[in-house]
C-alpha cells in the first residue's frame, strides 16, 4: 500500500483523528499537555492505521475504502497512538527516581 490514492489517505487521515482525539482529549492519556502531543498522536495513529492492514490482516472485505481495510487500520491507528505515550511514560518514570536522589545529593552539598 506504498502508493495510495487519495481516498485511501483522508481515510487513514480521518481514522487517525478520531484515535488522537480519543487517546488526547476523552481518556486524557498525554505524554505533552499541548497541541504538540495531539499533533504527535496524530501522526503516529495515521503510521498505525497505515501499518494495520498489513500487521493484523485483511478483515470484512465489505468495510473496505480503497485499499483500507477499516477494521485493523482503526486498531493500528490506536495502538500506533498509544504506544509513543506509554513509551514517553514509561521513561518518565523510569527516570524520576534517579532524579529525586540527584535532587537530594545536590541539597545535602
Amino acid at each position: 500500500m506504498l502508493g495510495m490514492n487519495f481516498a485511501s489517505f483522508l481515510t487513514l487521515l480521518l481514522i487517525s483523528l478520531i484515535a488522537a482525539l480519543v487517546l488526547h482529549y476523552a481518556i486524557g492519556y498525554r505524554f505533552l499537555e499541548g497541541v504538540d502531543g495531539f499533533l504527535a498522536k496524530w501522526i503516529a495513529g495515521w503510521i498505525g492505521g497505515w501499518l494495520g492492514s498489513p500487521v493484523f490482516g485483511h478483515w470484512f472485505s465489505g468495510a473496505q475504502i480503497g485499499e483500507v481495510y477499516i477494521i485493523p487500520a482503526i486498531l493500528g491507528a490506536f495502538v500506533g497512538a498509544f504506544v509513543p505515550a506509554a513509551l514517553w511514560r514509561a521513561r518518565a518514570a523510569a527516570l524520576r527516581p534517579r532524579l529525586v536522589e540527584v535532587e537530594k545529593k545536590q541539597q545535602a552539598a
